[in-house]
């Protein structure tokens, strides 16, 4: 078993109280880890986004975390470490050298309100959009529906005839 050491602080020569580390969680247990590391009294952050999802046929939006696997904790100077090691759903805190690394609490801020304004767009079949990159940039097509999870298929104007192409959902963007 890994032991952890004393967390080094984002500024050596200033060291903060309000540092965060950055806890790996177990396979598709972050919202488990988060759960019980609040219970024990620990400040979690766990940025999420909402993207839409084939869900048994159906396109629904869900709430999925940012970085899947992985969770902010903010552990004051002094505190103890060993309870995060038996926590359930949690797999370590990471660390370089053997000693966590700080992560700013201006950079948690950041990734907490860019994840809550992230919304991957839910479009209508017959929308017009616009493709972003796959060598298609710029070019308008139409977007016809989802194909599987992360794709979609799009009919664009090819040499005068209209053909179908799939794409990643986040090489789109509405016109």
């Amino acid at each position: 078993m890994q032991t952890i050491n004393t967390p080094v602080p984002s500024d050596p020569c200033n060291p903060k109280s309000d540092d965060w580390y950055l806890v790996q969680c177990k396979p598709k247990q972050d919202e488990r880890a988060e759960e019980n590391l609040q219970r024990q009294g620990y400040e979690c952050s766990r940025p999420v986004c909402r993207r839409e999802k084939l869900l048994r046929g159906q396109l629904s939006c869900v709430r999925e975390s940012l970085f899947p696997g992985y969770l902010f904790i903010h552990m004051p100077e002094g505190a103890n470490w060993a309870p995060l090691r038996s926590t359930r759903g949690v797999a370590r805190v990471v660390a370089f050298g053997g000693r966590p690394l700080a992560v700013s609490h201006e950079l948690i801020l950041q990734l907490q309100s860019r994840a809550e304004t992230h919304i991957i767009s839910k479009f209508n079949p017959g929308d017009k959009v616009t493709i972003l990159e796959q060598g298609f940039t710029g070019i308008e097509s139409i977007f016809m529906s989802m194909d599987g999870e992360e794709r979609v298929i799009l009919l664009i104007n090819l040499m005068n005839r209209q053909q179908q192409i799939s794409l990643p959902a986040t090489s789109i963007s509405p016109r």
